[in-house]
């Protein structure tokens, strides 16, 4: 039987982990490896960091991380920031990470999916989206560079290409949503969900464990992802699965 997964989001910017809402107003919230080895003791099934300054030195910074990580880390876990070529990614399997994310990357270069697929695996393989709606296009729009720069890509279209590209799940982060607590985009989420055939993450907007268990039981989403409401400890990964479970939600 599929269980869903919950899976915290560490955004670390040089060597600390931090949050915003909408993609700014960051503020510091701890040691990425501290919170992850506390993740994997309350039982979080996967975990995700995302390296958002990315410059070369940041790159260096976080394989030293994904080491440490690797070392104390009991569940799977996906890096993404500031990968742009297959020897990247090497550097971040070989150091201990299960996934690598991509998302500006792959879109300025869709060809590196299919690459890192063919070495790695698609499962190997986790293409990022950053949404956000445009009211008079009625659509989602796809965002690079960290929610800066606008692209005339559509969500859905993307999504698909990427899945036919070769990757094995999509992590689709809602940037109206996002840090704002007040639950998942269900319509963008439900979109996506039901029309690719692989694991959609959703992510974005949580505030409350009744917002985990609207994701599951109104998308086709595989898995929730969430940041600062467990990093401030508002709500715990128990929690969540606790209400998941009462409300007939599998989880692990």
């Amino acid at each position: 039987m599929i269980t869903k997964r919950i899976i915290p989001c560490l955004d670390v910017k040089d060597g600390r982990v931090v949050k915003g809402v909408s993609f700014v107003d960051l503020r510091d919230a701890g040691d990425p490896v501290e919170l992850a080895a506390l993740y994997d003791r309350e039982q979080a099934d996967e975990l995700v960091f995302l390296d958002i300054s990315a410059s070369h030195e940041g790159r260096k910074t976080m394989r030293d991380m994904v080491i440490r990580a690797a070392e104390q880390l009991t569940i799977p876990f996906t890096v993404g920031g500031g990968i742009g070529t297959v020897d990247d990614m090497f550097s971040i399997l070989w150091a201990g990470a299960d996934k690598v994310s991509i998302n500006t990357s792959a879109v300025l270069t869709p060809g590196l999916i299919e690459e890192g697929a063919k070495r790695f695996g698609s499962q190997c393989i986790v293409v990022a989206i950053d949404a956000k709606y445009d009211p008079e296009e009625k659509d989602w729009l796809v965002y690079t560079h960290g929610g800066r720069k606008r692209t005339e890509k559509r969500v859905l279209d993307w999504a698909k290409e990427a899945v036919d590209r070769g990757a094995g799940e999509i992590l689709l982060t809602s940037m109206d949503q996002d840090g704002r607590k007040n639950g998942y985009d269900l319509p963008l989420t439900r979109l996506i969900s039901r029309e690719i055939n692989v694991p959609v993450i959703a992510s974005g907007g949580a505030g409350t464990e009744a917002h985990f268990v609207d994701v599951f039981l109104q998308t086709e989403a595989a898995a929730a992802l969430a940041a600062s409401i467990f990093h401030y400890q508002e709500v715990s990964i128990k929690q969540v699965k606790a209400a998941l479970e009462k409300n007939g939600v599998n989880v692990r």
